[in-house]
């Protein structure tokens, strides 16, 4: 056991147990791996002259958060409120990298703004009056970015001129302060070349926006951008003054599919059990929609809902509830009938949100701890 395990993780009576001896299905996250991803990240970022807000939207883990911060994250970003409530006990810089701003929600901000350094994408005006009049009330200000589209056509404003005009508003609000713009870059996959040319197409459009604002008065002192498959690319998009991946301190077999990274890079593996081996050809696991979830691979359909690491000819191809249904016809010799195995998720978010708790895992030792933000849709 390495002398910083134990600082990540509660105190646990479970604490010093191995792999073998937890039951299944279990996620158990590897440490080391993690460790890794978190480490790369921080040097690109730094050699490349920006920063780094990791989506806590992943891990929902406020010891992993906390590793991410240490390694040189300048704060974090989360979707809901609650999960900024849970984070900021790590940071005190929290971005709410969602459209808040019914009642409950920006109530909740403005609480944590009179402590933190909070900050909020939108991109209404609808929103901008909500949150002034909460920060009001609440004797706080918070910092407003606004979402800015640049191809994924999910939330965010369609052309520069709407974006000036609500930065005008921001700027015009007693409670709040206009800290920049936002957008996401989700939609970009494919070869380095491709993602290339299309980040700075993407900065294009954000520096159409910033000499606009720039016209005006107006300075925007963050850019945030997102997305794991394009993180490492970042630099092709000069505009960004931050990134906010999330995915990349577990990974998971879709992202390192569409990244190109070994699938060793995954931290995150669900050990499962092969319950029965009744059905020819078949074989049938502890580990559902319950705990996998039903995401598809990017790959096809042919791929399954997971990558079994010791099987990797066998696939994952029914889910229910509680059964995972593996072909095995292809495979050289098929698991033996209460066998480990260890599957690597298609989509390692939800997976993440399906368990009330996972295992830290460092060498042989393990240590449960809980799923901090899990659930929390508000």
């Amino acid at each position: 056991m390495s002398s910083d395990f134990r600082p990540w993780g509660p105190s646990s009576k479970l604490f010093g147990m191995r792999e073998v001896d937890i039951p299944t299905p279990a996620l158990v996250i590897d440490l080391p791996t993690v460790k890794r991803n978190i480490e790369r990240m921080a040097s690109y970022v730094a050699g490349h002259g920006f920063s780094v807000r990791p989506h806590t939207k992943t891990h929902k883990s406020v010891c992993v958060a906390r590793m991410q911060c240490e390694a040189g994250a300048i704060g974090l970003s989360v979707a809901k409120a609650g999960e900024a409530e849970v984070m900021a006990t790590v940071s005190d810089d929290i971005l709410v990298a969602y459209p808040a701003w019914d009642p409950p929600r920006v109530s909740l901000i403005a609480q944590l703004a009179k402590s933190k350094t909070m900050r909020v994408a939108v991109d209404s005006t609808i929103a901008v009056d909500h949150l002034d009049a909460s920060a009001a009330t609440g004797k706080a200000t918070i910092g407003v970015l606004v979402d800015f589209d640049t191809g994924v056509h999910r939330t965010g404003l369609q052309e520069p001129p709407q974006a000036l005009e609500l930065a005008k508003c921001i700027d015009s609000k007693p409670n709040l302060r206009l800290d920049g713009l936002f957008t996401y870059q989700g939609n970009i996959t494919g070869e380095g070349g491709h993602i290339e040319v299309e980040l700075r197409q993407v900065a294009m459009r954000i520096n159409e926006v910033l000499a606009l604002w720039r016209d005006h008065g107006l300075q925007s002192p963050i850019v945030s951008g997102g997305s794991t498959p394009t993180a490492y690319y970042s630099h092709f998009n000069d505009a960004l003054t931050e990134i906010r991946p999330g995915t990349y301190a577990y990974l998971d077999r879709n992202y390192a599919t569409v990244t190109g990274q070994s699938l060793g890079a995954c931290a995150a593996q669900v050990v499962a059990t092969v319950v029965s081996n009744a059905v020819p050809g078949k074989v049938v696991l502890d580990c559902g929609s319950k705990t996998l979830a039903m995401d598809g691979f990017v790959g096809g359909p042919s791929g399954g809902h997971g990558f079994i690491v010791e099987y990797p000819h066998a696939t994952i191809d029914n889910l229910t509830e509680e059964h995972g249904r593996v072909d095995v016809t292809q495979c050289d010799q098929a698991p033996k009938l209460g066998e480990r195995v260890h599957v690597i998720p298609n989509h390692i978010c939800v997976c993440v949100n399906l368990q009330n708790h996972v295992w830290l895992k460092d060498h042989e030792a393990v240590e449960q701890v809980p799923v901090d933000t899990r659930g929390m849709l508000s």
